[in-house]
């Protein structure tokens, strides 16, 4: 018997002591803040006039109400460990000492009590870095105090569950390739799973790397990057809990699937859940937002926004794009947290909004599996491009002669002549945005008449002045501007309607969003301090443009080159460094854990990277079939599903189109399987058999992928065979049309 089915039953009453006390502590409390609710209602008409036992009770109360908010997270954490309190164990004697220290390393510190030595240490204490990190022998760590250095005399693993030994043995490599090779041939889930048990060396450094700005990491398909990067926001929080906490940190990722996927990974490493949002809802709520930004006079309350994004928009599941058009009834005129204050000069020269609604990059991506014209698409390109962002910026020198007339103003006496105004504009203020320029102009003026006339302008007065200044504009429709430079360079103009009843196409979506950050302040998320971009390679250069202007903080990008939803492949990594600069620290990570060796050698033999490494797992051969009839793929497809058996927990059925999966969905429906149909408004990730196209798919991984039709002369066709096979765990049926 190791030391671990020894230390195994101490600790867990050690946990079950603890949470029994504080339980009775959330009891007490619960009790003491009733007290405190009926002693204020009882007393509070006879409380002190000035309120200072009003607030010294309201404080008492609040502080009362965040201590149960701590019990209850402490509960929650031990209620973890007490059914798995660790999974590895490091014997560890120091340089110039005899005797070894055990260390238990488990998801969450735990000692006999506050401020004692921990009998389980954090997986993301410095210490614990011994287990991940090193074999038996010489090894060090670094400590608040600096490198402490000695020697490994044992490693340990363990699989604990429902607090009984699954299983323990003394591992003389990093993390063991059985158990490796064990933990991945487990079934998958709906969740994706935490990987603190089988972290290897090379996926710890960059967990817990704190020195670079910007991590770029190139990981092939199953390598474990998605995992890396949430585990090393666990480890930042963890690292630096003095400036950062869940409401700094910011995921763009693919969609409301993913994020159901993945939404309980950081609370089960001891951490509050984080926001989360797509780039496409983002921009969205861009386009709508208020457009003015600056001067004395509140333009539509559309200053920066640091402490929210969007009112939380970014954990509403079922607000993931297209159900956003449920904001355009009653709430055309207020900011995206839903605040209706106002201009108090008014708001008939300020525009509300860009449009009110927007494709999303799945539209885009139907449309080219449907294949456009080479004219369309050429342009749709050019319009993501560096050339993109060089025009504009061309467009803008042209763009201050072409947008104001001005014009003389005067208020009540006083007179500022049109080329004082002119001077202020192409002079004191050229370092201010065009559309946002006039309003500081109209500033120094309205100070100006205060300062002369002795008092405030009231709100009417503001508001005269504040037209005349904004008339001077030909236009403040970004829209029309924006077809200004389409029409200089001989593209098609937008349709000429009002802004409420306007629906860009996807092509439009981040040309104009670069317009606005252009022509207005962007207001940078300075409550974002740090940013984590999923799927990095099907984001176009214009979009990481736009990260850069909004976001000046650390970030985590990560993707896969070889799954470029588009028909072209792209690395990033070739232009991040000229976007971001030298901050930009590029890591690759070649070595799959997902798939078997058969889908694997089937997976880069349809245009997976050639470096790619994989564990040696092996299992059922890739099966390959023609499509006969869709009925009676369908048909066969359901006599392999092996969810019935219990033997698996998820299939899927994977195909081109959108058009596709509706239709397979309905035949399946008729022959009696139930079938989870994903589309772009899905937001949760269910257990059996799932229908959904193969860029939607993307992130998740099933027991058993069944790849249905696709045109194999469709540019596409290749990214959509590779993306579908690397989806599989065990089992890869491909049914070619």
């Amino acid at each position: 018997m190791s030391k671990g089915s020894e230390f195994l039953p101490e600790v867990l009453g050690l946990i079950e002591k603890r949470l029994g006390e504080i339980d009775e502590n959330i009891q007490a409390v619960r009790q003491d803040i009733n007290s405190m609710n009926e002693y204020y209602w009882d007393n509070y008409t006879e409380m002190d006039q000035y309120g200072y036992e009003d607030y010294d009770n309201q404080q008492a109360l609040k502080m009362q109400v965040n201590a149960n908010q701590e019990n209850w997270k402490m509960r929650r954490r031990l209620k973890r460990m007490l059914d798995a309190p660790f999974f590895g164990s490091v014997e560890f004697v120091y340089d110039g000492e005899d005797e070894p220290e055990d260390f238990y390393i488990g998801i969450g510190n735990f000692a006999r009590e506050r401020g004692a030595l921990p009998l389980i240490y954090d997986w993301r204490a410095p210490v614990s870095s011994l287990f991940y990190d090193y074999d038996k022998g010489e090894a060090s760590y670094e400590a608040p105090g600096g490198r402490m250095d000695g020697e490994i005399l044992s490693k340990w693993q363990y699989k604990i569950r429902g607090g009984k030994m699954i299983y323990e043995f003394e591992s003389d490599v990093k993390i063991d390739d059985d158990i490796l090779k064990q933990e991945l041939g487990a079934n998958s889930d709906t969740k994706l799973k935490n990987i603190v048990r089988t972290i290897q060396k090379e996926q710890n450094a960059i967990i817990r790397n704190t020195k670079d700005k910007i991590l770029a990491i190139q990981g092939v398909a199953g390598s474990g990057k998605t995992s890396v990067a949430l585990h090393r926001i666990a480890y930042l929080l963890y690292h630096d809990r003095e400036h950062l906490n869940s409401s700094n940190i910011l995921i763009l990722s693919p969609g409301g699937v993913f994020a159901d996927y993945i939404s309980h990974i950081l609370p089960e490493l001891g951490e509050e859940n984080i926001q989360e949002m797509s780039f496409d809802l983002f921009a969205y709520y861009e386009l709508r937002r208020n457009t003015a930004t600056q001067g004395n006079v509140i333009y539509g309350n559309a200053g920066n926004q640091e402490n929210a994004i969007y009112g939380n928009a970014v954990n509403q599941e079922n607000a993931i794009y297209r159900n956003k058009n449920r904001d355009q009834g009653g709430n055309q005129g207020k900011n995206p947290s839903g605040n209706s204050k106002s201009s108090s000069a008014g708001t008939g020269w300020n525009s509300k909004m860009i449009a009110a609604d927007c494709e999303d990059k799945y539209h885009q991506i139907e449309r080219e599996i449907a294949g456009v014209d080479d004219g369309d698409q050429k342009r749709y390109e050019w319009k993501q491009s560096v050339e993109y962002v060089q025009a504009i910026e061309g467009f803008l020198i042209e763009l201050e002669d072409r947008l104001v007339d001005f014009e003389d103003v005067e208020f009540k006496g006083i007179r500022k002549s049109a080329s004082e105004i002119m001077e202020f504009f192409y002079e004191k203020y050229t370092g201010t945005p065009l559309l946002d320029r006039m309003g500081a102009v109209m500033d120094y003026f309205i100070d100006e008449v205060e300062t002369l006339r002795g008092r405030s302008l009231n709100d009417e007065e503001q508001e005269i002045i504040c037209r005349k200044f904004m008339n001077m504009y030909v236009t403040r429709d970004i829209c029309q501007i924006y077809n200004w430079f389409l029409e200089d360079y001989g593209f098609p103009a937008l349709p000429d309607m009002p802004p409420e009843r306007r629906v860009l196409e996807y092509e439009d979506v981040y040309p104009i969003l670069y317009l606005k950050y252009s022509l207005t302040a962007a207001g940078q998320r300075k409550n974002i301090r740090h940013l984590v971009i999923d799927e990095m390679q099907d984001y176009s250069y214009l979009q990481y443009v736009l990260l850069a202007k909004m976001f000046s903080c650390n970030m985590t990008i990560l993707g896969d080159k070889a799954q470029t939803i588009a028909g072209k492949q792209q690395d990033v990594l070739t232009f991040l460094p000229k976007i971001f600069g030298k901050k930009v620290k590029r890591i690759v990570m070649n070595k799959s854990y997902r798939n078997t060796s058969e889908i694997a050698e089937y997976a880069k033999s349809v245009g997976g990277s050639k470096d790619i490494q994989y564990v040696a797992r092996h299992g059922k051969a890739v099966e390959r079939h023609t499509i006969k009839t869709l009925e009676k793929t369908c048909k066969e497809i359901s006599g392999k599903l092996k969810l019935r058996e219990e033997e698996y927990e998820t299939a899927a059925i994977l195909t081109m189109t959108e058009k596709e999966a509706e239709h397979i969905q309905e035949i399946m429906h008729k022959l009696g399987a139930e079938a989870h149909y994903i589309n772009r408004d899905s937001a949760q990730f269910k257990k059996g058999l799932t229908v959904t196209t193969y860029y939607l798919a993307k992130g998740l991984e099933f027991d058993q992928v069944f790849v249905v039709g696709g045109d194999r002369n469709n540019k596409m066709y290749q990214g959509y065979q590779y993306i579908c096979a690397t989806r599989a765990l065990h089992e890869l049926y491909v049914y070619d049309a």
